[in-house]
């Protein structure tokens, strides 16, 4: 595997891969790094992952480029696969030459736009991810063509900002499966790993064989995205919101996945995930984002605006102390309001709480003047509960 990256061409390397999988060497990695006597074979393993990362990085290097004929046949490929007509599809096969794409497009105005793409020149699109971001565009569109087309027979009837970008899309899975399973980490460092681990350390961390699996997470993170698409009703402005909360549903289902979890168990969690709960797991999320990054400033600020609004409230309940206000009063059998209500006011030098029960008829409101009220008391000497009290009823 090691001289197939190292001295074979790049067009060499999808066949070789194929080799491998027909041997079922990789699906004999994948179960003997699942196995509970792990250490006895560790060192082949993680050098095979290893390889593994390293041809991932190399293919996502590779940018496209039309002139390679495998880079060129990869996309008339996708093409080819959207057109429902079998006559078309076979005509379009013998066209084999960029002049003849940019021919065809003059029939087409959308002929790449439809399938997801921004523009009408792809190749560019595929910058972020090169070569292997065509290759699982291809592989989704190749293994699942009836779902592909119709997907975009029911896409071809909406709006345009309606339109599930398929393409991009695929594109967006690919990162986010790049990142998750840190291809560009070196196999340097997964190898200084091992060797710093001690028997009572989990090897879940160290080895991924849900990596062997690239092209069915692929699929299935491509599918959780047609399904979070539809289920939210998104347009093309939420393109972003919804890479999120893909990124977000593969962090928490394949980088909360046990070592020995299958990987048709993930599909499975996958495509179940309600959207509510990821909101959830979203909020939850960016809510510790913001702790790390802000926590201290932010109880700074909450302790800051508590002590504000605390006084504000303090100062209110004082104004209308000032400008004085009536407490209804209770019969003392309880049986519901009597004529007598109690008007309290403080003084403007604030240190006397002046207060007087009248006998109020009807709707009588008019406030006494504050020398006219019989008692007073200074308001260092009243209880800190009854202060409460009357500023809470204020």
């Amino acid at each position: 595997m090691r001289d197939s990256i190292t001295y074979d061409s790049e067009a060499e390397w999808p066949k070789f891969i194929q080799r491998l999988q027909d041997l079922g060497v990789i699906r004999a990695v994948y179960v003997l790094m699942q196995d509970s006597a792990l250490q006895d074979l560790a060192h082949p393993l993680l050098e095979f992952q290893s390889l593994t990362k390293v041809l991932l990085r190399k293919w996502k290097e590779i940018p496209l480029n039309q002139e390679k004929p495998e880079h060129r046949r990869a996309l008339k490929g996708i093409h080819l696969a959207s057109t429902k007509n079998t006559d078309d599809a076979e005509k379009e096969k013998e066209k084999e030459n960029v002049e003849d794409l940019k021919k065809s497009k003059k029939h087409h105005p959308e002929k790449w736009r439809r399938l997801g793409f921004e523009t009408e020149s792809p190749t560019a699109e595929f910058y972020g991810v090169g070569f292997l971001g065509m290759m699982d565009l291809a592989d989704y569109v190749r293994s699942h063509q009836d779902e592909f087309q119709k997907m975009l027979l029911e896409q071809s009837s909406k709006p345009s900002r309606q339109r599930c970008p398929i393409a991009r899309a695929s594109l967006a899975v690919t990162s986010i499966l790049y990142e998750h399973f840190e291809v560009d980490k070196s196999d340097m460092d997964d190898s200084k790993s091992y060797m710093l681990m001690d028997s009572r350390v989990s090897l879940d961390r160290l080895f991924r064989p849900l990596l062997l699996h690239w092209t069915r997470l692929h699929v299935a993170g491509l599918q959780a995205f047609f399904r979070l698409w539809k289920a939210t009703a998104a347009e093309m402005d939420d393109l972003d919101k919804l890479v999120e909360l893909v990124r977000i549903l593969i962090e928490s289902v394949v980088g909360g996945a046990s070592r020995t979890k299958e990987v048709h168990d993930i599909e499975e969690e996958l495509a179940g995930f309600e959207y509510h709960r990821l909101r959830e797991l979203q909020m939850e999320l960016l809510e510790l984002t913001y702790e790390d990054a802000w926590g201290q400033h932010l109880r700074q600020v909450r302790e800051e605006l508590h002590h504000e609004a605390l006084q504000f409230v303090k100062e209110q309940r004082t104004r209308c102390l000032l400008q004085g206000t009536w407490f209804s009063l209770e019969n003392k059998d309880g049986t519901g309001a009597s004529r007598n209500a109690q008007y309290v006011q403080l003084s403007h030098n604030r240190r006397y709480l002046h207060f007087g029960t009248f006998n109020r008829e009807g709707d009588d409101r008019r406030a006494p003047e504050l020398d006219t009220l019989p008692e007073k008391s200074i308001l260092p000497s009243l209880s800190l509960p009854l202060i409460l009290c009357i500023l809470y009823l204020c």
